[in-house]
């Protein structure tokens, strides 16, 4: 083979994909295999031929032509006897070896069937039998008993020639079988060395096969992928300029080479990326100040709203206990308007305020019981429970890690809601359960009010949202934002239960141990709305 022809061939073999070596190797292994379980299953089946024929055929046909010899001489031995001295009980053996005979002559038949020779010497023994028996045995053996018989005198001698022929052929016979197991033995042991050396031959080609996979699966895969695997490990240890060397077989080169070929991208775009990310720290510094001014601003403007809204408060009220009645009806409805503005808008300050300090001001986590802080509630808000003649029952509740002020903001609300939201002529009944759900406490507050439609069972909970008007109900729509904001803060989730019809179903869920980073707070997503829903 020339030097181009040896290039030509490396390069051939050098583009072949990972896919192409495991299928001509898969292919080859199945081949050589196929051959090895060829060659040791007609050594198996070579081995249980000649195991089974000298099993089942040469040593009982031997055996039976023993059988066959010692029924014949039985014959002989008995009338001899009988033609000696007339004595009947000599026939029996006679007759008995007869019986014997005809068996074993049978049995021999059907194990020699496929034996041509051993039928033959069978016939030749069965022949002289029969010449033996019809000259000599039979005639005396139809002599009257009591005497011996003349005839065993005068036909001695031919009885005993054809007994010779007898004897001959029957040793002819079991000389052949002899002969016949032996050489079956023979043939066994040497099946039996074959059979040791092709299994033998097999281990060894197996063992050789998975050491040449091994090897190629180590050289072809393995190896490569180590080094991938090195050079990636450097890429990320921060070493970008490392370069990653394509090895192995063509898709683990071109995986290796499209990985450098992103290694190279990561270079340019960090150094690209680099001032870029330093301009985002110092807008997000700039960002975290701003939302600290900001915050700082909107409470101290919150609090600096509360003077003049007093003043504005205290004069209309004034204006109204003085000039109330003295004026038109039209001024008076005036009045009353900039008196119920002013306190709502106080409300709605107040509120603010308190909405923003959950999870700010409020955050002293302790062990709480929930059943105390409850009870505190229940005690704070009797006076609106005794005129709505409420019933309110709980399950025990659990004691958890939380912020006792906003856990009883958060009874407030909830029960707050549940009685004033009650069908008219009818007493609210409200029943608080406490389950534990995995690593969370599940809590439900139900009641027979007037209910939450499903398609407001999500805007509910979006601050200054209302489900009816101010005159209808009170309310500046923050109560259940606020009670989303705690439950988060908790590390929990809140919602209304849409199977139940009854009323309705505030279901919310507590962690044992508020987390390190609360939820989502809940945001003003819109204006004020007086007919949107909040409850």
């Amino acid at each position: 083979m020339t030097g181009d022809e040896r290039q030509s061939r490396t390069r051939g073999l050098s583009a072949w994909t990972t896919r192409r070596w495991l299928r001509v190797g898969v292919a080859v292994s199945l081949v050589v295999l196929a051959l090895l379980g060829t060659v040791g299953a007609w050594v198996l089946d070579r081995t249980e031929t000649l195991s089974k024929d000298l099993v089942d055929v040469r040593s009982p046909a031997l055996t039976v032509a023993i059988r066959l010899e010692a029924a014949v001489l039985n014959q002989e031995t008995g009338i001899r006897g009988y033609g000696l001295t007339g004595t009947k009980d000599f026939v029996t053996p006679y007759r008995q070896g007869i019986t014997e005979q005809e068996n074993a002559r049978a049995e021999l038949a059907g194990l020699l069937r496929d034996d041509p020779a051993g039928l033959r010497d069978l016939k030749t023994v069965q022949d002289a039998v029969v010449r033996w028996q019809e000259g000599f045995a039979r005639p005396i053996a139809a002599a009257p008993a009591g005497a011996p018989s003349p005839l065993a005198a005068q036909r001695a001698a031919e009885g005993k020639a054809a007994f010779d022929e007898v004897r001959a052929a029957l040793g002819g016979q079991q000389e052949r079988l002899r002969a016949d197991r032996v050489r079956a033995r023979e043939d066994l042991m040497t099946t039996l060395n074959v059979r040791n050396w092709v299994f033998s031959a097999i281990a060894v080609l197996i063992v050789a096969l998975t050491a040449l996979v091994f090897e190629g699966l180590r050289r072809g895969i393995n190896k490569p992928l180590e080094q991938l695997s090195a050079d990636a490990r450097a890429i990320s240890g921060g070493d970008f300029d490392h370069p990653i060397s394509p090895t192995g077989p063509a898709d683990l080169r071109r995986l290796s080479g499209e990985i450098d070929f992103m290694r190279r991208r990561l270079v340019r775009e960090l150094a690209s990326s680099e001032e870029t990310r330093l301009r985002l720290d110092a807008q997000a510094a700039d960002l975290q100040r701003s939302n600290a001014e900001l915050e700082q601003f909107a409470y101290v403007a919150s609090h600096d709203l509360q003077e003049p809204l007093r003043k504005v408060s205290s004069f209309t009220q004034l204006l109204q206990r003085r000039y109330g009645g003295q004026l038109d009806s039209r001024a008076d409805q005036y009045i009353d308007f900039a008196v119920d503005g002013a306190n709502r808008m106080q409300v709605l300050i107040n509120d603010l305020l308190d909405f923003s300090r959950v999870g700010r001001v409020h955050n002293a986590h302790q062990s709480v019981d929930l059943g105390t802080v409850l009870e505190r509630t229940l005690s704070s808000l009797s006076v609106g429970i005794e005129e709505a003649g409420a019933t309110i029952t709980h399950d025990p509740l659990p004691t958890l890690v939380a912020d006792p002020t906003q856990v009883g903001m958060l009874w407030q609300n909830l029960i707050g809601n549940a009685v004033k939201f009650r069908r008219p002529g009818e007493a609210p009944k409200i029943h608080i359960t406490a389950d534990r759900e995995g690593e969370l406490w599940r809590f439900t507050v139900t009641d027979n009010g007037i209910g939450i439609a499903p398609e407001y069972a999500d805007k509910i909970f979006v601050i200054f949202q209302r489900l009816h008007t101010k005159d209808a109900y009170a309310g500046s729509g923050i109560g259940l934002a606020m009670c989303k904001k705690i439950v988060e803060f908790h590390g929990g989730t809140i919602g209304v239960d849409p199977d139940y019809r009854d009323g309705a179903r505030i279901v919310f869920t507590l962690a044992p141990r508020p987390p390190e980073t609360p939820g989502p707070s809940t945001l003003p997503e819109a204006t004020r709305s007086d007919l949107e829903p909040a409850r």
